[in-house]
């Protein structure tokens, strides 16, 4: 690991209906996946816009047989403007509100929200 850089390196988000996620994800962020190449075993990943050499980390949805989505499983934070405002799109995408915005002391807001495959994300802001 380099240890200059920010520890995640990529993450991935296990879906069982690609669709539905791919609707949720591009209401709540405002921004359209990317298909990416066919990963085999009838599987499929869209990745979350990236900017080569940018700060944070790139992921993508993955619709895999061999691994389905769950509770309980890795925690992914997504960086906001305003944590509520996802907060609410999240509601009107078809998930819900896990923790509403809470503060957590100099390090900013965090929000928990339920997506439409049952995974639960985490939404950060400074504000």
């Amino acid at each position: 690991m380099d240890k200059a850089g920010n520890p995640v390196g990529w993450f991935e988000i296990y879906v069982a209906d690609m669709t539905r996620a791919r609707a949720f994800y591009t209401a709540v962020f405002g921004r359209e996946l990317i298909a990416l190449p066919d990963i085999g075993e009838g599987g499929q990943m869209y990745a979350f816009p990236w900017v080569e050499g940018g700060s944070g980390a790139a992921g993508a949805l993955v619709s895999q047989p061999m691994v389905g989505p769950g509770k309980g499983g890795t925690m992914v934070y997504f960086s906001c403007e305003d944590a509520a405002d996802e907060a609410l799109r999240a509601i009107e995408a078809g998930g819900r509100i896990i923790q509403p915005k809470m503060a957590i002391g100099q390090y900013g807001h965090i929000a928990l929200v339920e997506d439409t495959e049952g995974n639960i994300i985490g939404l950060h802001s400074m504000q």
